[in-house]
């Protein structure tokens, strides 16, 4: 715990089997009460190791995408009794150690979300091995993003971030995509309906095992942020209605089921 404070770590995974353990290896001890790894329907042996590491997970009968994955485990993760939610992705391209950090900026309850950037400091995503492209697009998106949503953040796109149980109770993220765009429609979101938003910076790693989209993706996800921040600004002006920004997002919430979802494996349980 952190001030008193359940932490719950959820690991959106994918093919995973390579990195998981090196990934749990790096969580400092002592921060975090509980891991929920889902998978997300992997080819290799994402599940066994989780086992093998008696962390709680569930396997999704059919691929969801990146989005519905997160639906999942934010749902959880608080059915779990998390009161701070930290999202990482198992692939070890974010660094482990910074999970204390991000859990204390949301326990301090100076912040509702907290986000590792990949961009501040002096270990940024070129010298992590970020193409450049990507990087370049990073930066151009952003720029976009932080004048259509009236915020300033140094970048949407990381995959390592910190909630708080209150932001995941009310945003309405079942109106969200089920593919990547998933994470900008979340912020979108957290930003409309007053959530404070933190960044720290977080040193990243690219290489072979790490999860990446190609460019084809990176494109259609580009496309999709776009739309994302115009669909925000044309609602705050009136001019369009999203479910996305309901008036009764803050009751609705993603909801929390009562019992564990079909195929769960809790610690040294198998999958069903």
């Amino acid at each position: 715990m952190i001030n008193n404070k359940r932490v719950v770590v959820v690991l959106p995974a994918y093919n995973a089997a390579m990195t998981l353990e090196k990934t749990i290896s790096e969580v400092s001890p002592g921060v975090v009460d509980e891991f929920v790894l889902v998978d997300d329907r992997s080819k290799d042996e994402t599940v066994e190791v989780a086992r093998r590491l008696n962390i709680p997970y569930i396997v999704h009968p059919k691929n969801r995408g990146y989005g519905g994955n997160q639906k999942t485990c934010y749902k959880e993760a608080l059915r779990r009794g998390a009161d701070i939610i930290v999202m990482l992705h198992p692939d070890y391209q974010y660094s482990p150690k910074l999970i204390g950090a991000m859990s204390w900026l949301v326990a301090s309850d100076e912040f509702d979300a907290v986000l590792g950037s990949r961009i501040l400091g002096t270990t940024g995503a070129l010298q992590g091995g970020m193409p450049y492209y990507k990087y370049v697009a990073n930066r151009f998106l952003t720029a976009v993003e932080n004048v259509l949503l009236g915020i300033k953040l140094s970048e949407y796109h990381t995959g390592y971030r910190a909630f708080s149980r209150k932001l995941l109770e009310s945003l309405p993220l079942e109106e969200n995509s089920d593919d990547f765009v998933f994470d900008n429609q979340m912020l979108a979101q957290a930003t409309y309906f007053g959530f404070r938003i933190g960044e720290i910076s977080c040193p990243t790693k690219y290489f072979p095992e790490a999860s990446s989209i190609n460019f084809r993706r990176s494109v259609i996800y580009g496309l999709g942020v776009l739309a994302t921040a115009w669909e925000f600004r044309i609602h705050k002006w009136g001019l369009a209605k999203s479910p996305r920004y309901s008036d009764n997002g803050r009751r609705l919430g993603i909801g929390v089921e009562p019992t564990p979802p079909a195929n769960v494996g809790d610690l040294m349980g198998s999958n069903s």
